[in-house]
């Protein structure tokens, strides 16, 4: 396929699509969809408010013509979305596209992990704030247990699925954990991401004070084990990693807070209902959807996109400040995924 390579006004090129497939979840995180804002009455997006199948095979084939080579498939809980497997296999024969991932809290890949790696998913995210069953409980907002991610992350690599363990720290909630995670992902091999929390959304409830910035936690870090940096893979990697010396084990850390990485972002984020947002931190979204269903020809899908990727400017972690904080429209993480 022949690519178009696109760029915004501060020359980011497109290179990496979020979807986000639906807007549910099976659990409640206090960072992302917290049960008193999510509650039983909540209302979430009907069936037919979500890109079809078919509509996210024909939007991704226009994306990895503009340039993108990396998916990544999320939620709310993608797992949650039927038959997942058959989108992975639509997206896994797309010319010119490398990499497709997806980012789920864990529970569903014992039942769904040997089909999406058979369907063409080549990696895992997983979600796991604790490995004490209390506080993940309370974490979750479900009461769920540490054992079913476990399970989880086993069924992915027993699938041949490569895994990483995301974990969002928030001081004074599971700061605690910092270490014991670091412990039992370098036993079992696996690579954990440490996320800083981020205001996402306006209902998590972000305070600055809340922040456990990387260097700190790479100070604790640093008390109980050797690390040594790793260089990026590629242009707009955005974990800072290390590998544990002597291993090939590798923490990374993710700090959208501390260190900005906008200069080098070069993620485009399709939510559940079809609308195009250019930063994880900018509420306007651009419809996508609606401009489709009108009979909208692949070229002119492919004009609107370039148009709203070449008027992009957001440099939202560069700017952050009490005034942004506040009074910036944003959307929730649960419609655009990580």
């Amino acid at each position: 396929m022949q690519k178009s390579i696109i760029k915004d006004k501060l020359n980011r090129p497109l290179r990496d699509l979020r979807i986000s497939v639906i807007d549910r979840c099976n659990f409640r995180c206090q960072y992302c969809m917290p049960a008193d804002e999510f509650g039983p009455d909540f209302e979430f997006l009907p069936k037919s408010a979500l890109l079809s199948y078919e509509e996210i095979e024909r939007l991704a084939k226009i994306f990895v013509g503009l340039g993108v080579e990396k998916i990544r498939l999320t939620g709310g809980e993608p797992l949650l979305r039927k038959d997942m497997p058959v989108l992975v296999e639509k997206l896994s024969k797309i010319e010119g596209l490398s990499d497709i991932g997806l980012t789920t809290n864990g529970v569903l890949l014992p039942k769904l992990a040997a089909a999406l790696k058979k369907a063409g998913l080549k990696r895992v995210n997983v979600s796991l704030d604790s490995l004490n069953d209390e506080l993940f409980g309370k974490i979750n907002g479900r009461g769920v247990g540490v054992q079913p991610v476990l399970d989880g992350i086993k069924a992915a690599q027993a699938a041949g699925l490569g895994v990483k363990v995301n974990m969002v720290v928030k001081k004074g909630l599971n700061d605690s954990e910092i270490i014991p995670m670091a412990e039992f992902c370098k036993k079992e091999g696996l690579q954990l991401r440490y996320i800083e929390f981020m205001d996402v959304g306006s209902t998590n409830g972000w305070k600055m004070d809340d922040v456990i910035t990387k260097k700190q936690i790479y100070e604790m870090l640093k008390e109980k084990f050797e690390l040594e940096p790793v260089d990026p893979d590629y242009f707009g990697e955005v974990a800072k990693r290390y590998r544990y010396k002597g291993t090939d084990t590798q923490v990374g850390f993710i700090t959208s807070v501390s260190e900005s990485f906008c200069s080098s972002c070069t993620r485009a984020r399709l939510s559940a209902n079809g609308q195009l947002f250019t930063c994880l931190f900018n509420g306007n979204g651009h419809d996508i959807r609606n401009f489709m269903r009108n009979d909208a020809t692949d070229e002119e899908l492919a004009s609107r996109i370039t148009g709203i990727w070449n008027g992009r400017s957001d440099r939202y972690s560069d700017e952050r400040t009490a005034e942004t904080i506040t009074n910036r429209k944003k959307i929730e993480m649960s419609y655009i995924g990580g």
